[in-house]
């Protein structure tokens, strides 16, 4: 079901926007490029990369929530959890201030990919030898916040209105205005990251049993926290340094197709991947057709969407407070 879903909506990305091409079009256009030089240039360099892109990050933002609510037992879990959302969006933020951007269009990625790189090794040192993800989470909260105070920093700072008014709408996220270089950029993280992430499922249904009970059955929980925590920073800050800051995809996907599942959390990978896909490309499509003056922001968009699941788990859990 997922898989058809996300043909669907791949299809329904590349129909769907500004210029009204119709399906006859689109499929002359497929078979003979050449014959319609205007759809040829609205599809493959405006509406594929976009679609690529939408599919490639939901895709890791889903995986990644998913393993991070397996790996540390919380059910909000979600990249930014450990502050790797915030520090890729610090490094795109430093590139944007310093000019950085300007120089060749690959330097905001980059930065955004090393200053997730950079966010993991300062998790592990703040975490120090402690297999527990408490300890994880104390500090991600730490990462996350000096990420964002950094950000906060550079939008007081700006040198002119202009300057802040890119950094914030950077932060909002979207994937509109995308080439076919984002998608070679953005490619190998997403690969990589999420290769890292599903190398050993069955470590993630152990965890559920905690420290203990995994370290019983074999599972490294050195090696385990070290191969997640790379597979996240690379993946997410991969998928962040194209799209820009979007949230709550990692939070959502999860919880949306656990029901489907067994609920055991390697059983969730897999599916969360293909439906943080569907739902960021859906989402996209959908900002698309809402009638605004201007196109909003796809994060604004999936923050909407966030805010339920917290409301379904307040009400649920508001009896053990």
């Amino acid at each position: 079901m997922l898989a058809m879903a996300l043909v669907a909506v791949a299809i329904t990305s590349l129909a769907v926007g500004p210029v009204a091409l119709g399906w006859g079009r689109i499929v002359a256009t497929l078979g003979d490029p050449a014959n319609d030089r205007v759809a040829r240039a609205i599809l493959f360099e405006l509406r594929l990369p976009r679609t690529l892109i939408g599919l490639m990050v939901g895709a890791m933002l889903g995986l990644a929530g998913a393993v991070l609510q397996g790996y540390l037992r919380n059910p909000l879990a979600e990249p930014s959890v450990l502050g790797t959302s915030n520090a890729s969006a610090l490094g795109a933020v430093v590139a944007l201030y310093f000019g950085l951007s300007e120089w060749h269009p690959v330097m905001l990625p980059l930065m955004a990919i090393a200053t997730g790189m950079l966010s993991i090794a300062l998790l592990f040192a703040l975490a120090g030898r402690s297999e527990s993800p408490l300890s994880l989470i104390l500090a991600g909260i730490a990462v996350s916040t000096l990420a964002g105070a950094g950000i906060s920093l550079a939008l007081n700072l700006s040198p002119n209105p202009f300057a802040a008014m890119e950094i914030m709408s950077w932060l909002l996220g979207s994937i509109e205005n995308r080439a076919m270089e984002h998608v070679w950029i953005a490619l190998p993280c997403v690969v990589v990251g999420a290769g890292l992430l599903m190398a050993s499922p069955r470590a993630l249904d152990a965890l559920s049993l905690g420290e203990d009970g995994a370290r019983s059955l074999g599972v490294d929980l050195r090696h385990t926290r070290r191969r997640l925590m790379l597979g996240v920073a690379i993946g997410v800050g991969g998928a962040v340094a194209v799209s820009g800051a979007i949230g709550f995809v990692g939070l959502i996907v999860p919880h949306l197709v656990r029901p489907l599942t067994d609920r055991s959390p390697s059983a969730l990978l897999a599916p969360s991947m293909l439906g943080g896909a569907v739902l960021l490309t859906a989402a996209d499509v959908l900002v698309r057709l809402i009638p605004t003056d201007a196109e909003l922001k796809l994060g604004v968009v999936t923050a909407f969407l966030g805010v339920p699941v917290f409301l379904f788990h307040l009400l649920r859990e508001r009896r053990l407070w």
